[in-house]
């Protein structure tokens, strides 16, 4: 039971930095129908931001606490500023062009900020300061770190905001027109292009967090970190219903807890044939399933039927 309690705290902080990544696919798929696979880089380089700051401030002997504020400051700053770039020159030309293009243009974009940030950066992997207590908190015979309840919390009141944000704003509102109909919308007043510019600037701003926060759970960064957690990012988004903000929230919560539960229990269920490190099978075996049985998501789509 303890191995149960202790998998399900480990799939709950997993998951809730999948939610904060499938956030971003799923709110630029919900206005303008694409999937930016370059998502998953704009975290790595959130995470390598914040490991050079982290790393340059360290003689200055400041608390850890100040260190991660301001490393995740300047890691939003960069990811913001690299995904309105993004937008802009990579995506905004293609914005009319049949669906192919862009999607083709997004592959090609994260190959070039992984090839980026290899030279930036070196392909070594490298250590992720421990910025906060690392004294074990233990909860019901499970353990739990500083690092993962300030996850866990953050999460919750990110994913917060920004459904009130979405909801009850101004802005919310301009996005919600944008994605029925960009061209209503802008008779209407609103600007399509800032709305689709600001809805990429939230995306990185997400995945910025969610980049520190996987450095400071896990340790270590390095150029290709980004990869494997923007592809489940991305399944969890399409898991929970690809653009619905609730679906993603869901999504990501969900293909953590299936991860985390399935790779404390694999050796268990093979009999010694697989290992933990195989625990990713789960989390496609469950979109598969997911798909199969209800092919628009958990909690559906929200796609606008443009005219």
């Amino acid at each position: 039971m303890e191995i149960l309690f202790q998998q399900i705290i480990n799939g709950l902080v997993l998951g809730s930095m999948y939610a904060l990544v499938a956030l971003g696919y799923t709110m630029v798929y919900g206005i303008i129908n694409l999937i930016n696979f370059a998502h998953g880089e704009v975290l790595m380089v959130g995470a390598m931001v914040s490991w050079t700051v982290v790393t340059a401030l360290a003689p200055l002997g400041l608390p850890g606490w100040m260190l991660m504020i301001i490393a995740l400051c300047c890691a939003i700053l960069v990811c913001t500023l690299l995904n309105f770039a993004i937008e802009k020159i990579a995506y905004r030309p293609l914005r009319n062009a049949p669906r192919l293009a862009p999607l083709i243009t997004a592959m090609g974009m994260s190959l070039l900020l992984q090839t980026l940030a290899m030279i930036i950066w070196k392909p070594n992997p490298k250590p992720f300061p421990q910025l906060l207590p690392a004294d074990p908190i233990m909860i019901g015979g499970a353990v739990i770190t500083v690092t993962q309840i300030l996850i866990l919390v953050s999460t919750v009141v990110i994913l917060g905001g920004l459904l009130f944000l979405v909801n009850h704003t101004k802005m919310g509102r301009a996005m919600r027109a944008t994605a029925e109909n960009p061209r209503v919308a802008a008779l209407m007043g609103v600007k399509p292009d800032f709305v689709i510019s600001m809805t990429f600037v939230i995306g990185a701003s997400l995945a910025a967090v969610a980049g520190m926060m996987w450095a400071a759970n896990y340790g270590t960064v390095q150029h290709s970190m980004g990869f494997m957690p923007g592809l489940k990012a991305f399944t969890a988004a399409v898991l929970g219903g690809i653009g619905n903000l609730a679906g993603a929230m869901v999504g990501g919560v969900l293909l953590g807890l299936i991860e985390a539960i399935g790779a404390g229990y694999l050796g268990d269920l093979t009999g010694g044939v697989l290992g933990s490190h195989y625990a990713d099978i789960f989390a496609f075996i469950a979109l598969i399933l997911v798909l199969t049985l209800r092919p628009s998501g958990l909690l559906g789509e929200r796609v606008a039927d443009r005219a």
